[in-house]
């Protein structure tokens, strides 16, 4: 009896968990955004031929309390069955960072492709063409904690090998672990004034501008944060400032207006990062009339451009910063003249690896 009694609780638990959880996600509103994982969910799909599979999506994204359920799950993963990622991301001393591996030689290969097809076609006339490679995290995190991780040396031998058009920049031994935020894979923009001097210095111009550190009280919870599901602790996010930056209009050619330099309402939105240079961006460009150097510099780049763009403003008349994943590289004659240019390719290993976005 006891027996019968404990088979019949747990089927009236049972379903009334799944009664009160499926009514809960019938009644409550559809969430559009899901902030700690910077995506769009799945909304109620139309019925057609698709409907089963992504209506399967669309519950699993409006499940009642879903951020709470994925903690317990990353917990329990990590913590009960002793896995040491959750969702690819992994965690060593507070610092997040997502397994990047194996090395994709042929996605290298294709990113120095690229980068050649820009130099045949617009720096012949140029004044320098640069390359710097920026570590990602998993340089300093993974191998040595037991983790798989692209050996750093290999991918820019390779990349090196394709950019021989180039002059490399040189920045492994600049950075550190503690450079990169602990719950993002972005540096940290007032680490990188050694990173801004050594640019320049390879160019052949000096940077003496003095910054003021300004830091947010709003607390930034990286791109790790919402994909690991764990509680980690958020970071703070800084930037750097003085007189010229703050005075300094850059013009945004999709939009054809101007932004400033740091755009403090992103503080507060999806992503705090994109506080610098507004974010995503095909082509920016700055004016600087009080340069004494009267070359341009074009730096083609990736997220990580737009931290350490700024520090760069001082050293040349006129920036221009270019995303090509979101820019045709055959249209960009109509809008730069490379003529007398400093030409800086800079991006992180890890895009290098997963170069597919690169147009």
């Amino acid at each position: 009896m006891n027996t019968r009694l404990r088979n019949f609780a747990t089927v009236i638990l049972v379903g009334g968990f799944v009664a009160i959880f499926s009514l809960w996600a019938f009644l409550k509103p559809d969430d559009e955004f899901s902030i700690s994982e910077r995506r769009y969910l799945a909304a109620f799909p139309a019925l057609n031929s698709d409907f089963g599979s992504k209506f399967e999506s669309y519950a699993t994204d409006q499940f009642p309390l879903r951020d709470g359920f994925r903690r317990v799950k990353a917990l329990t993963a990590l913590g009960v069955f002793q896995k040491r990622d959750n969702n690819d991301i992994y965690v060593v001393d507070g610092s997040a960072s997502e397994l990047n591996y194996p090395l994709s030689e042929s996605s290298i290969k294709y990113a120095a492709e690229r980068f050649r097809f820009i130099n045949d076609k617009f720096l012949a006339d140029a004044h320098s063409v640069s390359y710097a490679v920026i570590p990602d995290k998993n340089s300093f995190l993974a191998a040595e904690n037991g983790y798989p991780a692209v050996d750093l040396d290999e991918l820019k031998t390779i990349f090196g090998e394709n950019m021989d058009f180039a002059e490399e920049i040189d920045l492994s031994d600049l950075l550190t672990v503690d450079d990169f935020y602990r719950t993002d894979s972005h540096w940290r923009q007032e680490k990188l004034l050694p990173v801004a001097k050594r640019i320049a210095e390879s160019m052949g111009v000096g940077l003496s501008a003095e910054y003021d550190e300004i830091s947010l009280d709003t607390p930034f919870r990286g791109v790790y944060y919402g994909r690991s599901a764990l509680p980690l602790k958020p970071d703070s996010i800084s930037y750097l400032t003085n007189d010229f930056l703050e005075n300094l209009e850059v013009y945004d050619a999709e939009t054809d207006s101007y932004l400033p330099v740091y755009d403090l309402s992103k503080a507060d939105g999806r992503d705090p990062y994109e506080l610098f240079l507004s974010g995503a961006k095909s082509l920016l460009t700055i004016e600087n009339p009080d340069s004494t150097n009267e070359r341009g510099l074009v730096i083609f780049r990736d997220s990580f451009g737009s931290s350490l763009s700024p520090l760069l403003f001082e050293g040349w008349s006129r920036v221009t910063i270019v995303d090509i994943r979101y820019i045709m590289p055959e249209y960009l004659g109509r809008f730069i003249d490379f003529t007398d240019c400093d030409v800086l390719f800079i991006y992180s290993s890890s895009v290098l690896n997963s170069s597919g976005m690169i147009k």
